[in-house]
């Protein structure tokens, strides 16, 4: 179940299904967007970006989701034990000219009378501007943080859904980003320029059922110098290979599933991560449970953005082994629904 797609062509076809299934090491498939067999509201379409070390993290997600483009802000404080989230919108009156990038390369802006945010991208390098004024108890939250992307390969997913043919999953995970900056929040200023601090992007397009849940994990940082992170994650729709891997050096090594172990009492209890190839076994110390339930009409969100710290082994393809202590990272679980 671990078929990698390799041949350049179009994401779907003539009639709106994918081409081909499975994992990539980079956006193989053209994201032809014209071809989606689906109305605009049912069209979902995100670029996230996590940057954080062992002592605090920001998150930030900008979406369309269906006629409106959506600024989720999230920012942790890990020492305290503590977190803090905002979101704003607004509608898409332009569509044409307020699409999201068919890659991971393009431009893309969110403004409204609250908040801007701007990601400005190369090749090499990803900028991240954010103003959000009273964004918590009349404090507003500044951002101003620059990603050097390396010459690196990445997670990509292709995924079916059985519900219909019309649907779904296109996915870009770039592990071990160097980000440069800071994020001033009230009159504190956070540096995340130091050689600690890593990020991630989380590209995602698709068009998938109305409920659904996934479980979703990722760090990033060194060992013994060298970058290393991986991405592990189950549970959306009928895949044809898994999203798991390793990062190494700019390179990736497949695995195959990984089974999350949760804690029978609350989230913040200690995890278990398990691999059916032996090759990932984690222990996860949580220290925050971003939590967040959230109803619109119809529809219901239920996260649990959970970090911590991972202890244990994981084992490139070529048999070495890495072994990682209090190494900092996060694990969700994410159910959405909509209720008739």
């Amino acid at each position: 179940m671990q078929k990698e797609i390799t041949k350049e062509q179009n994401l779907l076809n003539d009639h709106g299904h994918i081409n081909e299934t499975g994992w990539a090491r980079d956006l193989v498939l053209k994201y032809n967007r014209e071809n989606i067999n689906a109305p605009l509201k049912e069209i979902k379409e995100w670029d996230y970006y996590y940057t954080g070390n062992d002592e605090y993290g920001f998150g930030v997600s900008m979406a369309n989701m269906g006629e409106v483009r959506a600024l989720s802000v999230h920012f942790m404080d890990y020492v305290n034990e503590k977190y803090y989230m905002n979101f704003a919108s607004t509608p898409l009156l332009n569509k044409a000219s307020h699409q999201m990038p068919l890659d991971s390369q393009g431009n893309v802006e969110f403004g409204n009378e609250n908040a801007t945010c701007r990601y400005n991208r190369t090749k090499g390098q990803h900028d991240i501007e954010i103003t959000f004024k009273d964004y918590y108890e009349d404090s507003d939250l500044e951002v101003s943080l620059s990603l050097a992307i390396p010459d690196t390969e990445s997670m990509v997913i292709v995924v079916p859904f059985d519900e219909s043919p019309n649907l779904f999953y296109y996915n870009q995970k770039i592990n071990c980003l160097h980000p440069n900056g800071t994020v001033k929040f009230g009159e504190k200023v956070y540096d995340f320029s130091s050689g600690e601090s890593f990020s991630v992007l989380d590209w995602g397009r698709g068009v998938w059922p109305s409920s659904s849940t996934w479980y979703w994990g990722s760090a990033s940082g060194q060992v013994n110098g060298v970058d290393f992170g991986f991405n592990i994650g189950y549970g959306f729709g009928n895949p044809t290979a898994s999203e798991n891997l390793l990062f190494y050096n700019g390179k990736v090594h497949k695995l195959e599933e990984i089974q999350f172990h949760f804690p029978e009492n609350s989230f913040i209890d200690p995890w278990k991560f398990t691999s059916s190839d032996g090759r990932f076994e984690m222990d996860f110390q949580p220290i925050l449970d971003r939590h967040s339930d959230t109803s619109r009409g119809k529809f219901s969100s239920n996260q649990h953005q959970v970090f911590g710290e991972f202890n244990g082994k994981a084992i490139l393809d070529d048999g070495t082994e890495i072994n990682v202590t209090n190494f900092m990272g996060f694990a969700e679980e994410v159910s959405n629904a909509v209720n008739e």
